[in-house]
């Protein structure tokens, strides 16, 4: 059973990368943070566990080619989410 997203936080590098892409992404984004909202494991978002050196983080579509990265902090009664990164797939994974 998925635990109630209790809060959704952003870390500055998140922010700052938010604030400098294209308008059209930051709607995208609004449009899929509804989305995750709703349903974390909506087919749209694409939802899954990273790999490598981004092990302990989490990946959602934004759209065809941008990805917001994120974690989990969960207690026992709620998930604490935290979006740390977003970008193109060739900014993030390599």
């Amino acid at each position: 059973m998925t635990k109630n997203i209790g809060r959704i936080d952003y870390s500055q590098t998140f922010i700052k990368q938010l604030n400098k892409a294209p308008l059209e992404i930051k709607k995208s984004f609004r449009k899929r943070l509804a989305l995750f909202i709703e349903d974390q494991h909506s087919q749209l978002l694409r939802n899954h566990l990273l790999s490598g050196r981004l092990k302990h983080f989490r990946s959602i579509n934004i759209n065809g080619d941008w990805r917001a990265l994120y974690c989990k902090v969960s207690s026992s009664e709620e998930t604490l989410i935290i979006f740390e990164m977003m970008g193109t797939h060739s900014q993030l994974y390599q």
